[in-house]
């Protein structure tokens, strides 16, 4: 019996002691353990895979994802990162720059600012292409002079009274239609995601005076096409006690985790320790620094369950099983297409900059790796025609 509760522990969990990390390393692939079908098998991987819901408001979505591997999470999430396009400014004009911020500084930041449109309707500008048209390219122009402000206090120093467009911020680009973009796109759709992103600070007699073209891209060529601020995901604490803690003992245990995880309970007028929510902790191990209460708990982390926490919107689970559906409706040999629906359950854990609408981001992210695996899938025939 305690063989196979070691087995189990080593298949599904990661342990955490003091010294150390325990089974790091998916271990549960088949042949490796005597008495366990770990073959792939679609239909049970349907049967355990689920998605549970946690928290959502208007931009974020918690949400865990049980039963996959941690490669395909991570494929996701670097996918996410540096292979969904945007738009971003890639090249700046400068006709007069007299603030403080070098052109070469400021052109890199005006590259970092989110620009608000969808990548979909737009191609890539082809290398070489210097002026660009209105199927490749956004125009932004900056013009902003800083003036002194004649109706401020002759005893002011507050430089907000004082000056006016003292303070360059993101609202002052104005979006300058090329072709017929103003027929296609109606008027504010074409604009920086937050319009008090601070640019430059002027003083009087100071300009900054340019022109911006915004190009699709990818995170892969520069952070700046990136539709995310970060990507991460973690798997789920599960915080097990091998004995009843009660008295102060449940109370100095408390104090050892995050607030939430344990709770204390007054059973029979004695104050007993219980675990209420260990998804809250973030396991800085404070419990093995006390001598007795280290005995008494166990850290680990369940191996295929994942805590993701996504700015998306109800029907991103939908487009997902639907984009699974869509694929296996395509014309792929049935041998291959189970290994196609494996890797298409994942977790991911996204902060988006606003560029795209959540449910747009994951769709695409959905959409790339599809062609991935179908290009993968297109030089393993070509081989074995070879």
């Amino acid at each position: 019996m305690a063989a196979a509760q070691a087995v189990e522990e080593m298949r599904s969990r990661v342990v955490l002691g003091e010294f150390g990390v325990r089974n790091v390393h998916t271990t549960d692939f088949p042949g490796n353990y005597s008495g366990y079908d770990d073959a792939w098998d679609q239909d049970r991987f349907e049967k355990n895979f689920r998605v549970d819901v946690v928290h959502m408001d208007e931009n974020t979505l918690e949400f865990d994802m049980v039963g996959i591997d941690a490669a395909i999470a991570n494929a996701f999430r670097r996918i996410l990162l540096a292979e969904v396009p945007t738009m971003a400014v890639e090249k700046v004009l400068v006709y007069n720059n007299t603030s403080i911020v070098q052109d070469e500084i400021l052109a890199h930041r005006l590259g970092l600012i989110p620009i608000h449109a969808d990548p979909r309707l737009f191609e890539y500008r082809n290398q070489g292409d210097e002026e660009g048209t209105e199927i490749d390219t956004l125009q932004f122009r900056l013009q902003v002079r800083c003036t002194r402000n004649p109706h401020a206090a002759k005893d002011s120093s507050d430089p907000n009274e004082l000056y006016v467009n003292h303070k360059v911020y993101t609202r002052h680009m104005t979006w300058v239609p090329l072709g017929n973009q103003a027929d296609l796109f109606p008027e504010g759709t074409i604009r920086p995601v937050h319009d008090d992103i601070l640019i430059a600070q002027l003083r009087p007699g100071q300009e900054i005076d340019l022109l911006m073209h915004c190009v699709k891209g990818i995170g892969k060529d520069h952070a700046k096409f990136s539709p995310v601020a970060t990507a991460s995901y973690r798997l789920l604490p599960d915080i097990t006690l091998l004995e009843p803690v009660e008295g102060e003992a449940a109370e100095e245990l408390s104090r050892c985790f995050s607030p939430g995880v344990i709770e204390v309970h007054e059973v029979q007028g004695k104050k007993v320790a219980r675990v209420a929510n260990p998804r809250l902790d973030t396991f800085s191990r404070e419990v093995f620094r006390n001598e007795k209460l280290k005995k008494v708990v166990r850290l680990a982390r369940v191996r295929d369950h994942y805590i993701c926490e996504y700015p998306v919107c109800r029907e991103w689970s939908g487009q997902l099983f639907g984009a699974i559906a869509s694929l296996q409706s395509s014309d792929v040999k049935s041998s291959k297409q189970s290994w196609l629906n494996c890797l298409f359950w994942f977790p991911v854990s996204v902060e988006s900059t606003g560029v795209l609408p959540p449910d747009v981001l994951v769709s695409e992210a959905i959409k790339v790796l599809m062609g991935k695996c179908r290009r993968f899938l297109d030089e393993l025939d070509a081989v074995q025609m070879d």
